[in-house]
């Protein structure tokens, strides 16, 4: 199984994964934050980097609602728990006992941040049928956007938590490693992506 197949089948663990060894680092947190599954055009996040600055609500009717968590925070990086959260944990000298601690880290936040992804998802749809209703009810609309910012809020708070005990099982030079490690990584990523939009913008050969 692919990378990619894994990390689409535990969205959830691949947040956590990636956001615990950013965060270690002190990464911005206000982007983590974010939550998951927009509600754009055909139920998918919504277009703009607006949306990415506010949690919840987007421009434009029926967009927005919303961005992935982990966006900004390493997220893409392929840090899933297994392979690719030990081979990090290897590259910075961690101890066998500082990975176990960031295990037990990950597990006990887990439950709690998958009964809020749960929650995230209820609110989204809640959103699809407000707009989908023959008349849009404002309040009702601006009800559940402050339900969404207090989810949003609560998710937040709990991995930050997360965050907060895996940046102190690591040591200063460790942290300083990894966020030297993921601006790498980042750096390269944002290459990639560049180079596929030069190959997407060329004309197609006959």
């Amino acid at each position: 199984m692919s990378t990619l197949e894994r990390s689409t089948q535990h969205p959830l663990r691949h947040t956590l994964a990636t956001a615990l060894v950013a965060i270690a680092c002190g990464v911005a947190l206000p982007a983590l934050a974010q939550p998951a599954g927009g509600f754009g055009p055909g139920g998918g996040p919504g277009p703009g980097a607006a949306q990415r600055m506010a949690p919840g609500w987007g421009p434009g009717m029926g967009h927005g609602w919303g961005q992935r968590m982990g966006d900004g925070m390493g997220a893409g990086l392929g840090m899933m728990p297994g392979y690719g959260m030990e081979r990090a944990l290897d590259a910075i000298g961690a101890s066998a006992d500082q990975k176990a601690q960031i295990r037990q880290i990950m597990q006990a936040a887990h439950p709690d941040l998958q009964a809020q992804r749960d929650a995230r998802i209820k609110l989204r749809d809640q959103a699809r049928s407000i707009f989908a209703a023959p008349t849009v009810d404002a309040r009702a609309a601006e009800a559940l956007r402050q339900q969404m910012l207090a989810q949003h809020d609560a998710a937040s708070k709990r991995m930050l938590q997360a965050m907060l005990d895996a940046s102190a099982v690591l040591t200063p030079d460790q942290r300083k490693a990894l966020a030297e490690r993921m601006a790498t990584r980042g750096a390269m990523m944002q290459r990639h992506r560049a180079e596929r939009a030069t190959l997407d913008g060329a004309p197609r050969k006959p």
